[in-house]
């Protein structure tokens, strides 16, 4: 069991997606806080809003979601983020990522070291760190993490190799989806000739000991050290994709945290994954019970 009051630190983009039918709270790292905090692991959320409507409407929500605003900063200069999302045919989500948002500007502050040192674990991605403010607070934080886990999460035009590099080799634990992990290979000129090859080669190379490779409808794999697991996906109609790999990460996260076995951890998180897909948006209501029906 996870020891009494500890929780999970989530850094980087809140902001509103807003959508053809609506507007949603949402980002990467919020996206997986709201469903590790609805898992039963306290979540504390480390972000940027603006001065602004949409800033005071966005700290509503998340405390109407029963999380801390505690360490989401507010900024008269720079606006609360948004971003136009469009779905396709085929369900899956592009985004146009305004730049120069309030995200982007996130400061670190002293009490920041008692935070980040105390928690089970730091969760990251790489579009938090495309400005430079935002990268030195994030390469400060780092230090002091016991668990770095990082989601690679690539939002063209925002990949800057030399900070993904900085990144892989400052984590503990990368999730990547098959597209990513291509790329990646691509970044060093490194031929992709599997999935087992290409783990291997970005674990040495970045000292990783534990990378979770997404495949969608295929499954997920888990390579831990020099084992790895393989996991069959959860057959669901899909409402949309909107946030399944941050749930996913969310099912994960909750039980890696209490330190269970692989079979566990990754069965959380492709049930996770599966159940926000079949339901509308990255954060939907729902209770931990209706979940574990689903699961069961």
């Amino acid at each position: 069991m996870i020891k009494e009051n500890s929780y999970v630190v989530c850094f980087g983009e809140v902001l509103w997606d807003i959508f053809p039918q609506g507007t949603r709270a949402g980002g990467a790292p919020f996206n997986a806080a709201y469903n590790i905090s609805k898992m039963g692991t306290a979540v504390k959320m480390l972000s940027r809003i603006g001065n602004d409507e949409l800033g005071e409407k966005l700290t509503n929500q998340i405390n109407t979601w029963g999380l801390t605003t505690e360490y989401i900063q507010v900024d008269n200069e720079h606006p609360t983020s948004t971003v136009i999302a469009k779905i396709d045919e085929d369900n899956e989500a592009t985004y146009d990522i305004v730049n120069h948002v309030a995200w982007d500007y996130i400061d670190f502050l002293p009490e920041h070291e008692e935070l980040i040192s105390n928690a089970e674990a730091f969760v990251f991605g790489s579009l938090s760190a495309r400005n430079p403010r935002s990268r030195e607070t994030l390469l400060k934080l780092l230090k002091f993490a016991k668990l770095k886990i990082f989601d690679v999460n690539f939002r063209p035009p925002f990949i800057d190799l030399e900070l993904i590099k900085e990144l892989l080799f400052q984590a503990d634990i990368v999730k990547m989806n098959k597209a990513e992990m291509r790329q990646i290979m691509q970044f060093f000129s490194e031929e992709y000739k599997s999935e087992d090859e290409s783990a291997a080669f970005i674990q040495n190379h970045f000292n990783i000991k534990e990378i979770v490779l997404t495949k969608g409808s295929k499954g997920a794999r888990y390579f831990v050290g020099n084992q790895n697991y393989g996991f069959s996906a959860v057959p669901i109609e899909i409402a949309d994709t909107v946030g399944s790999g941050d749930a996913f990460l969310a099912g994960f996260i909750s039980k890696r945290v209490q330190a269970k076995s692989p079979e566990e951890i990754m069965t959380e998180a492709i049930s996770l994954g599966a159940f926000i897909t079949s339901k509308a948006g990255a954060c939907p209501d729902y209770e931990y019970e209706e979940f574990q029906k689903f699961k069961n």
